[in-house]
This record gives C-alpha cells, sequence and structure tokens, in this order.
C-alpha cells in the first residue's frame, strides 16, 4: 500500500452539514467556511430554474443522437451504442465529458450562464467575502456521457488549474438529481488547511491528482437534487465518485467567484474552449450577461506553470 495515497482510500462516508440557516449570518458562515472549507446549501436555487438548464443541456445532446429515446428526455439516459461509436479521447476533451462539438453548443446556452449570476448565490459569496463577489465568467459544464473507458476525477485542488487569488471558491451544482451512485462530488473537509499540495499525474479530468500525504481529514457527499449548491475553496481537495447507475449521465457544472478587489488571472475572463464571447453571444437576449466585467480595473496576475506542475513532492 502506498502510504502517500493511503487518504485516499478512505470511505466517503459523511455527509454535509447543511449551510441554510446561517444564511443572512455572515461572521457565522464565515467561522464554518473557515473551518470546513466547503458550504452546502439544500435547495438554494428554485429546482425549476436548474431543470430548465438541465433540459437546454440534453436537447443539445439528443440532436447529436446520444440518448435513448426509450426514456424520457429529463431522465437523461444515453444511448450507450451511440456514445461508443465516439472514442474516449473525442469524449473527453478538457474533461468536459462530451465532444467539442457538443461543448460549443452547451457554451451558447444563455441560461447557463446565467445561472451563475443567481442573486442566492451572489448573495452567499458577499457575505463569505464581506464584499462584491466576482463571478467568473470561465463557467465549466460536466456532461459525463457513460463511456466505456470515461475516467473520474481524480482528488485535486482548483488553485492548480485557476490561480490567481487563493480566496477564489468554487461553486459545484448538479444539473438534476445526483445520487451517490450517479457520481456525485466528494470533498476532503478541512483540507484546504494543508495548503498547496503536490501533484502526480493521472489519466482523469485535469491530468492531475494531489498528493494527500496521509491527511487526517475525512471525505464527505451527499445525494444532491436539483437546487443543490456545494462551495468549497481553491485549495480544499476534491473527486468526483464513479457512475454506477449504467447508461444515465451526470450534469453539473463549475462556476467560480471571488472578491473583487482580489487579483485574477487572466484566463479566467475567457470562454472555457477555444471559442470567442461574441460568437457564444449570438441570441442571447439579456445584455447584462455579455463582457460585464469589461469596465473592471483588474488586477491581473500570470499564469505561474511551475506551481501547476511541481510533481511528487515528498511527504
Amino acid at each position: 500500500m502506498n502510504p502517500v495515497l493511503d487518504n485516499d482510500l478512505k470511505p466517503v462516508s459523511g455527509t454535509y452539514a447543511d449551510s441554510s440557516p446561517l444564511i443572512g449570518k455572515p461572521d457565522l458562515l464565515r467561522d464554518r467556511a473557515n473551518e470546513d472549507g466547503l458550504l452546502f446549501f439544500k435547495g438554494l436555487l428554485p429546482r425549476t430554474r436548474v431543470l430548465d438548464v438541465r433540459r437546454g443541456v440534453l436537447d443539445i445532446l439528443d440532436s447529436f443522437g446520444v440518448m435513448d429515446r426509450n426514456y424520457p428526455l429529463m431522465e437523461g439516459m444515453a444511448d450507450i451504442e451511440a456514445v461508443n461509436r465516439y472514442t474516449s479521447e473525442e469524449l473527453q476533451w478538457n474533461g468536459v465529458g462530451v465532444t467539442l462539438e457538443m461543448y460549443h453548443r452547451i457554451q451558447k446556452l444563455e441560461a447557463f450562464h446565467a445561472l451563475a449570476h443567481s442573486p442566492e448565490i451572489l448573495s452567499v459569496f458577499a457575505g463569505l467575502f464581506n464584499e462584491a463577489p466576482f463571478p467568473h465568467p470561465r463557467n465549466i459544464g460536466r456532461i459525463m456521457l457513460p463511456h466505456r473507458e470515461t475516467k473520474i476525477t481524480p482528488s485535486h485542488q482548483d488553485f492548480l488549474h485557476i490561480q490567481g487569488a487563493t480566496d477564489t471558491w468554487t461553486c459545484w451544482m448538479p444539473l438534476g438529481d445526483v445520487s451517490r451512485e450517479l457520481g456525485g462530488l466528494a470533498v476532503l473537509k478541512g483540507s484546504h488547511k494543508a495548503g498547496l499540495l503536490g501533484v502526480s499525474s493521472n489519466p482523469g479530468a485535469g491530468g492531475l491528482e494531489s498528493i494527500l500525504c496521509g491527511l487526517d481529514y475525512d471525505w464527505q457527499t451527499a445525494d444532491y437534487e436539483a437546487g443543490d449548491v456545494l462551495v468549497f475553496h481553491s485549495h480544499t481537495v476534491h473527486k468526483s465518485m464513479p457512475n454506477r447507475v449504467p447508461g444515465q449521465i451526470r450534469l453539473s457544472c463549475d462556476y467560480r467567484y471571488q472578491p473583487a478587489s482580489a487579483v485574477i488571472e487572466p484566463a479566467s475572463l475567457k470562454p472555457h474552449g477555444p471559442f470567442e464571447w461574441d460568437e457564444l453571444y449570438e441570441g442571447w437576449a439579456d445584455e447584462r450577461l455579455k463582457h460585464y466585467w469589461a469596465d473592471n480595473q483588474f488586477q491581473l496576475t500570470e499564469f505561474d506553470h511551475s506551481i501547476r506542475w511541481q510533481k511528487e513532492k515528498i511527504c
């Protein structure tokens, strides 16, 4: 047994505390965030708002012929034979779980980007940061088609991929109900206290796995429902669970937020993918979602590749 990875072998047995009662109590919210490195909010968003985004994504997948039409669309059941006509490389562009052509269509969905600006989420981060939050425009969809060679996302910290402000938080939410069996997110509670960890290579999304060095923290997860919201610090270790529901697609999204006054890495202002904003904006109705950061006087910081690629840090 490799002692470096012992902690990753601990079972994912814990369940998040619901932080909803702390909304409107910023001091208590910050205390919990500082202690746990994560906050979970049960039913923070209206279920219908999230399911509208889910339907938009599934409509796109259906247009590519990868949905099983023996089931209602919103159940998210894939046509396994159609999915496996693609190579794993085609479906794993940047770890998003779909082809680049599919992902391009998803990135054009106004509702997908508008969800990141939900006032309920912005209010949480305003209390957490004690100042105006800035939502990164680089929103990420995880549309994990059940391909025979799909790899799960390994234990990792987001800071290595985002950089910029350490006090950047990821908002992860399921686009639909995501049970433990379907492969929801698991988080190593309190692991942000260990700081930035070393990494080794891993074939899952992101390509990097955190070396946990026997950290004495516990894995937590939940049976997520549409409307639930999980947020965590950029140093908090997290991973995906394996999908054990044959044929069903796991849909989720990653939105990121930081204090508006903090530094930012310029890539966080670009689309997630080889796209251009003006092309993605075609047909959008809400002008407030377009280039909303353009007038901000950000402090920019360069991406440090030496930090991202530190290998096999000794425990």
